[in-house]
C-alpha cells in the first residue's frame, strides 16, 4: 500500500477556533458558511435500509472497551454489526489517507480526538453533510459544523494523575511544573503526540500556555514514554509509575470506579481540553448504516453511555454528568484551538521527538 498520507497542513483556513464558553472549551467555526442539510431523525425506512447493508465500519480513537460498548448497544437496538477499528488518532488519520490514496473506501464513520482531522477531510470533500436530529436540537452551534459534516461526539480532558498507594494525597503534585521536582525522577509516565491526537492537542495547549522549556526540563526526569493517551492511566494503575503527566481523564475515572488506586489531578495552570468529532464519509460502503450509526451516536442513550460507561464528557444539552466525578464547570480548562494545533502539529511532533528522543 502506498505510504503517502494526507498533509495536515493542507487545511481549511480559519475553519476552527476555540473558546471555553460555558466551560465546554471548543468552538467549531467555519469560515465558509453554508446551509447544513435538514436534520434527519431515526426512522423506520432508515433502519430497514441499514439492516439490508448489515454492518457499519467505525474508525475511532476511543479506548477499545468504550467503543465496543457503543457498538454493542447499537447492535442490540438495531441488530446491525459495528466493526470497530480502533487505534490512535494520528494512525486513524494516516490510515484513511493511505486508503483513499489507493482508492480503498472501507470506512463508514470516523471519530478522532484531533478535531483538525475532520477539517482536513471536509476540505477535501470526503465528508457527507448529515445532521442527526439530536445534533440540531440539543447541540450548541459552536459544537457542530455549520455545514453539517461533523459534530462533537465526545470530549475529554488530559489531566495529571497519581497512584494513591504510591503517593499520598498531600504529597501529590498540584501543577505541571511540580513534575520537575527531582523527587519525581523515574516515576512519571506520559503519552506521545506523534501517536495520539489527544496528546497532540494537549501538547499544543501546554506549549502555548507554559512553553517548551517545561518539556525540555521534563525530559530530564527519565520519563516512561508510551504511545496512546489511554496507556498512562493503565501504567499508573499497575504501579509501574507513580505519576501521570498526561493521558485520558476517562480512563482515570473508569479505573478508579473499578477500585484501582488512581486519582486525577487538575493542574493549577489549567487542564487541556479535547473534543472528538464524528463524521460520515461520502464514499461509505454502508451509507444507510453509517447514517443510522451517526444518528444513534448523538442520542441521549448513546451519549449517556459515553459518560457513564466511557467516563467521557458529552456536549449534549440533555445528558447528565456522572455522580462522583468532578463537574466540568468546576475545572479550569485550557482553551482548545484546533486550527492553531493543526498549523503547528508537524513542528510539535518533530520538536517533541528531538527533546525526548522517541
Amino acid at each position: 500500500m502506498p505510504k503517502r498520507k494526507l498533509s495536515r497542513r493542507d487545511m481549511l483556513q480559519g475553519a476552527l477556533k476555540a473558546s471555553t464558553a460555558l466551560a465546554l472549551g471548543t468552538v467549531f467555526a467555519s469560515s465558509v458558511r453554508a446551509a447544513a442539510p435538514p436534520a434527519e431523525a431515526i426512522s423506520p425506512p432508515l433502519i430497514e435500509a441499514a439492516k439490508k447493508e448489515g454492518k457499519v465500519v467505525w474508525y475511532t480513537a476511543i479506548d477499545l472497551s468504550v467503543a465496543e460498548k457503543i457498538a454493542g448497544a447499537f447492535k442490540e437496538k438495531f441488530g446491525i454489526e459495528v466493526r470497530v477499528e480502533r487505534t490512535g488518532a494520528e494512525r486513524v488519520f494516516q490510515r484513511i489517507g493511505q486508503e483513499y490514496a489507493s482508492n480503498v473506501h472501507a470506512v463508514d464513520v470516523a471519530n478522532s480526538s484531533d478535531a483538525a482531522h475532520l477539517l482536513t477531510w471536509k476540505r477535501q470533500g470526503m465528508l457527507l453533510p448529515y445532521v442527526p436530529e439530536d445534533v440540531a436540537k440539543h447541540y450548541r452551534p459552536e459544537h457542530r459544523d455549520a455545514d453539517g459534516t461533523y459534530a462533537g461526539f465526545r470530549a475529554t480532558l488530559s489531566p495529571m494523575a497519581y497512584n494513591t498507594k504510591l503517593v499520598k494525597a498531600e504529597d501529590a503534585p498540584a501543577s505541571f511544573k511540580d513534575l520537575l521536582d527531582p523527587k519525581w525522577k523515574g516515576k512519571i509516565v506520559k503519552a506521545h503526540p506523534g501517536y495520539s491526537g489527544t496528546i497532540l492537542t494537549a501538547t499544543f495547549e501546554m506549549v502555548r500556555d507554559i512553553g517548551w522549556e517545561f518539556y525540555e526540563q521534563l525530559a530530564k526526569q527519565n520519563i516512561m514514554q508510551v504511545q496512546s493517551a489511554t496507556d498512562p492511566p493503565k501504567k499508573l494503575a499497575l504501579g509501574e509509575r507513580s505519576v501521570m503527566a498526561d493521558g485520558t481523564e476517562y480512563n482515570i475515572f473508569l479505573l478508579r470506579e473499578a477500585g484501582q488506586p488512581v486519582e486525577a489531578i487538575y493542574p493549577t495552570e489549567g487542564t487541556p481540553f479535547v473534543v472528538g468529532p464524528n463524521g460520515i464519509f461520502k464514499a461509505a460502503p454502508n451509507p444507510n448504516a453509517a447514517k443510522l450509526f451517526q444518528n444513534y451516536c448523538f442520542t441521549p442513550e448513546a451519549q449517556q453511555i459515553v459518560i457513564d460507561a466511557g467516563g467521557l464528557r458529552s456536549l449534549h444539552a440533555q445528558v447528565k454528568e456522572h455522580p462522583g466525578r468532578k463537574p466540568l464547570a468546576d475545572i479550569k480548562l485550557m482553551k482548545e484551538d484546533a486550527e492553531g494545533a493543526e498549523q503547528q502539529s508537524e513542528a510539535i511532533k518533530a520538536r517533541y521527538q528531538k527533546i525526548f528522543r522517541v
